[in-house]
């Protein structure tokens, strides 16, 4: 084997699970068709949930200075997000390309193997692995893993090499996109109406400006070369009223609102994650960071998989947990775009949708859908709160000293949090050793009520608890993390 996981594409998804897959000592491969990082950004700002993940995973303080704050928004409309429990805030600036340059510094530094100027270009399943052809600067070479994960985009070729099936929605409306240094243009909300179509425009890092305009009744139309800047400059002046033609454009781009997600996340040894799985229209800068925790979800299971420890049921989950997330996503930024896009005839809906965000309770289910907080995947019945919730930040007195359930996740393996100092738990939990770490502490003031105990997956999604969970920590214990070691 040349890798036990070829991940394909060397964008955020990728990158993410490439570092996710060295922390649990997988060797990992990654191939990027281009020769070299584009510095385009498609995604601008990561989410609540990215920002705690990210954390997990000690990558917050590589980023530098971050611009957060407590607002996020749905369609323009916006929202507080210090209603949810949390001890962090949304990014709200941060350019895909640094995000990007992080990660890659980081799967670097685990060990991963970065192979850019690569493509994938053909693939063949077979017995306990799967061959890989790949073209790039050394020519054509024959390649073979165990797995393969395709992170390689909208237009994904391992998808489609595969036999991915990939239903849903063509694009119906056209948006321009350019990032601008050199101009003086007054910001604008997200999906702000004019007269005959959309405009935005939002401050950057760097003195640049992003704009994005979108014509009312003009469908998408097949593009033989790519969009120029006097295009849009040409469709902000009819729109916005402002001439922008002067400015250095520095990235520019034509997309869509097409809706589709691949049936399955996986067909035998050959996986999907990130735009591979889902593309969307980009609006509220939710497909990167559902890229990030598809990644996330998928490595330590591919991991454990690779490893020998877990049952193939353990990898199947990850398409039976993401997937709903992904059809959550698709409808989330189609109700946005026909809120963003549409004409005057959409503005009693908005108005009454604004309505709507000014009750609690409705404004706290949007905040959850945005911020990715409120992702609660199966792991069982059960009463406990928690249950297949994200682990909160919790701050533990141990006999080490204190400590935080976010660092304890730095190392990407299991938790078994005891809170009751319960020796006869951490006896059941000890021929799981190599897979978990048992921590006992207590919590700081209330936080974790009458809790006692809590196993927490590497993703640091929990996958049981007590009081509350309706079967015991040993089965708990096989399911997420296979069969106990043997003495």
């Amino acid at each position: 084997m040349d890798a036990a996981v070829i991940v394909a594409g060397a964008g955020p998804a990728g990158l993410m699970l490439a570092g996710e897959l060295r922390l649990a000592g997988v060797d990992v491969i990654v191939l990027e068709r281009t020769a070299e990082r584009s510095g385009e950004s498609r995604g601008v700002g990561l989410t609540t949930r990215t920002v705690e993940v990210f954390d997990q995973r000690g990558l917050l303080s590589k980023f530098g200075p971050l611009e957060t704050g407590k607002f996020g928004h749905f369609a323009g409309l916006f929202l507080d997000l210090g209603v949810l429990d949390s001890a962090h805030e949304p990014a709200k600036t941060v350019p895909q390309s640094h995000t990007e340059t992080v990660l890659e510094k980081w799967a670097f530094e685990l060990g991963a193997d970065v192979r850019r100027g690569t493509e994938v270009v053909g693939l063949r399943q077979e017995d306990g692995h799967v061959e890989v052809t790949a073209r790039g600067a050394r020519g054509t070479e024959e390649l073979t893993c165990e797995y393969l994960v395709g992170c390689d985009g909208g237009r994904s070729a391992v998808r489609r090499l595969a036999g991915f099936e990939f239903p849903g929605t063509p694009a119906t409306r056209e948006l321009l996109l350019a990032d601008v240094r050199g101009i003086d243009v007054r910001p604008r909300m997200i999906g702000e109406q004019v007269p005959g179509g959309m405009v935005m425009a939002a401050k950057l890092p760097g003195g640049v400006t992003r704009l994005i305009a979108s014509e009312h009744g003009k469908a998408p139309r097949p593009r033989d070369e790519p969009v120029s800047y006097g295009e849009l400059a040409d469709l902000w002046l009819r729109l916005a009223g402002d001439d922008v033609s002067a400015g250095e454009c520095v990235w520019l781009s034509a997309f869509g609102d097409a809706a589709r997600q691949a049936a399955r996340y996986r067909r035998g040894r050959v996986l999907l994650a990130g735009d591979a799985a889902h593309v969307h229209l980009a609006a509220g800068g939710q497909g990167m960071n559902t890229g990030i925790q598809d990644s996330v979800n998928l490595g330590w299971k591919l991991a454990a998989r690779v490893r020998g420890h877990a049952r193939d049921e353990l990898l199947d989950s990850y398409h039976d947990e993401r997937h709903p997330v992904g059809e959550r996503l698709l409808v989330s930024t189609r109700a946005q775009g026909h809120l963003i896009l549409s004409g005057p005839e959409i503005v009693p809906l908005r108005r009454m949708l604004a309505e709507l965000t000014a009750v609690p309770e409705a404004a706290r289910h949007l905040a959850g859908l945005v911020s990715g907080l409120d992702i609660r995947y199966d792991v069982g019945a059960g009463s406990h709160p928690l249950l297949g919730l994200r682990v909160p930040h919790w701050e533990l007195a141990t006999a080490a000293g204190p400590v935080t359930t976010t660092a304890l996740l730095r190392p990407a393996r299991g938790l078994l949090l005891d809170l009751r100092d319960n020796p006869v738990l951490r006896a059941r939990a000890a021929a799981w050793a190599d897979r978990i770490d048992v921590v006992t502490g207590t919590p700081a003031g209330e936080t974790a009520g009458d809790t006692t105990a809590v196993l927490v997956r590497p993703d640091g999604h929990v996958a049981w608890a007590a009081p509350g969970s309706h079967h015991d920590l040993t089965t708990a214990l096989d399911r997420w993390f296979g069969p106990a070691r043997t003495p």
